[in-house]
């Protein structure tokens, strides 16, 4: 008997060009020679600017930086990564507060008393359009990476790209045509990461053992040192310091405040 339409259905490879554009996503830290124009850096803004935005605020800017000096500058507070000299662009992502203002003191009102909700609001808005562009970008065949190292300094970063008050940057992206092809880094198993009506602890924490001995073989294969508990101790070595601890009074200076 022929199988019903249920089992055919689970026969099948779902996907598609966006599933496959994700799956096939690493981060690109050298570029080729060749252009990325204005024509195209439109084209892809305008696609993620459809991003979703909470009640519409559409609390983001983004800033295009090609200058090799401002570039330079940027990549001296985002700890001297190379790429963010050699990318033929750089994209500021912005959470954007100023629009808001505005449009509170033509009522009568400003943001002088805002609290966590706004600005996590606009972090977020920032970081849809961010991805929205990424994925925009690859299906042209453009790629790169995120810089979160952008949040090392937030004032120093407002001053190079002349940022008013209410806005700061929540992270960078370098875009170019890669000249590289590097090896994927594996994820956590989904086991533990998707969670089916109720959250399942047992199962996260055994995905995150079964991830350290999969990431050391990964980086093993290129040459990259690394421990027996590789992520464990990574994520520990990074985080377990309180990494840029000056950043909620730096954000509160710029108008985010995240009390």
């Amino acid at each position: 008997m022929p199988d019903a339409p249920e089992q055919r259905d689970r026969h099948q490879t779902v996907t598609s060009e966006t599933i496959e554009v994700l799956k096939n996503r690493r981060s690109i830290r050298k570029y080729a020679d060749d252009p990325v124009t204005d024509a195209m850096v439109e084209v892809i803004l305008e696609a993620a600017f459809r991003a979703p935005t909470s009640s519409n605020l559409q609390a983001y800017s983004v800033i295009q930086v090609r200058d090799p000096d401002t570039r330079a500058k940027l990549a001296a507070v985002g700890g001297n990564q190379q790429h963010i000299i050699d990318c033929p662009l750089f994209l500021a992502f912005c959470a954007d507060l100023t629009r808001i203002e505005a449009a509170f003191q033509k009522n009568g009102h400003d943001l002088s008393d805002n609290n966590m909700e706004l600005g996590l609001v606009a972090t977020i808005d920032a970081a849809l359009v961010g991805m929205s562009t990424y994925l925009a970008a690859d299906s042209l065949g453009i790629r790169g990476v995120m810089i979160g190292a952008m949040r090392n300094d937030p004032e120093a970063v407002a001053e190079i790209l002349g940022l008013p008050d209410r806005v700061y940057v929540v992270f960078g992206m370098c875009l170019g045509y890669p000249a590289e092809a590097p090896k994927q880094k594996p994820r956590m198993p989904k086991s533990g990461m998707i969670h089916h009506e109720r959250y399942d602890l047992e199962a996260a924490l055994a995905a995150m053992a079964a991830y350290d001995p999969d990431l050391r073989a990964h980086y093993d294969a290129i040459g990259k040192d690394t421990t027996d508990d590789s992520w464990s101790h990574d994520v520990h070595a990074k985080f377990s310091k309180r990494p840029r601890d000056h950043l909620r009074a730096a954000l509160k200076k710029r108008g985010f405040d995240f009390t």
